[in-house]
């Protein structure tokens, strides 16, 4: 393990305590992701979007016609999210005493390098996620982390996404920084992430009273996790 701190980023506006930037966060648009989780629940489906950001795919989730609760420990992230009910708030600590049909935790977020985090996160899944709901995690298929190399892409609109760094600090840990650039702004983000292969990610859901009940793509980047019991819920009322 390294003594890095996991995460932390550099650049004009409001950086947030894991180090995203919350100007280019605001200038996303979503890849297809609300229509692909929408066709995984059922319809109008109530969500909990843990760590929503800007709201790059709420929008898209409201517009599809889910009543979403967005929740995001940077109040200016929150606030350019409009139509959505919004919680200022780790996810690590959320305690709304509500159930959702769906409860989404995207971004790769589920990925830290620290495993007592990763617990908190998915013990918040599992307490606010229905006896008969999902929860829906967002990670990198587990070959990517044998792969990946430095890379230079420029998209559509002209921003320019750099990885530079990267390096394999232990076994299933990949360190790297992100660099963004959007005409005369730069922003890095530097994240420290660890590897979940299946094994390893049904270990750490089955803590959590969770387990896979499948995949939404063929490359398993996207899990589906369902309530492993229907009664007693460990530490749980």
């Amino acid at each position: 393990m390294t003594s890095r701190k996991p995460y932390h980023g550099t650049g004009p506006g409001p950086i947030t305590p894991d180090g995203c930037a919350v100007d280019y966060y605001a200038m996303l648009t979503p890849n297809g992701e609300p229509e692909l989780i929408h066709a995984a629940v059922p319809r109008e489906a109530s969500i909990l979007e843990l760590g929503a950001g800007t709201g790059r795919i709420t929008r898209g989730l409201l517009s599809l016609g889910h009543e979403v609760v967005a929740v995001d420990e940077s109040p200016e992230m929150l606030a350019h999210i409009g139509g959505a009910e919004t919680v200022c708030s780790p996810i690590q600590s959320l305690e709304l005493h509500r159930t959702f049909d769906l409860v989404l935790l995207m971004s790769f977020v589920i990925e830290t390098a620290d495993d007592g985090l990763r617990e908190a996160f998915l013990r918040t899944c599992r307490d606010h996620v229905a006896e008969d709901g999902c929860v829906i995690l967002q990670r990198k298929p587990p070959e990517w982390y044998d792969t990946v190399q430095p890379f230079e892409r420029v998209a559509d609109d002209g921003r320019t996404v750099r990885m530079t760094g990267v390096s394999r600090p232990g076994p299933d840990l990949l360190a790297a920084t992100m660099e963004y650039v959007a005409g005369d702004r730069r922003w890095t983000h530097f994240f420290l992430s660890r590897r979940l292969d299946d094994d390893f990610l049904e270990s750490e859901l089955n803590q959590a009273d969770l387990t896979i009940s499948g995949f939404l793509e063929g490359d398993r980047g996207w899990v589906r996790a369902v309530p492993r019991s229907r009664g007693h819920r460990p530490g749980g009322a």
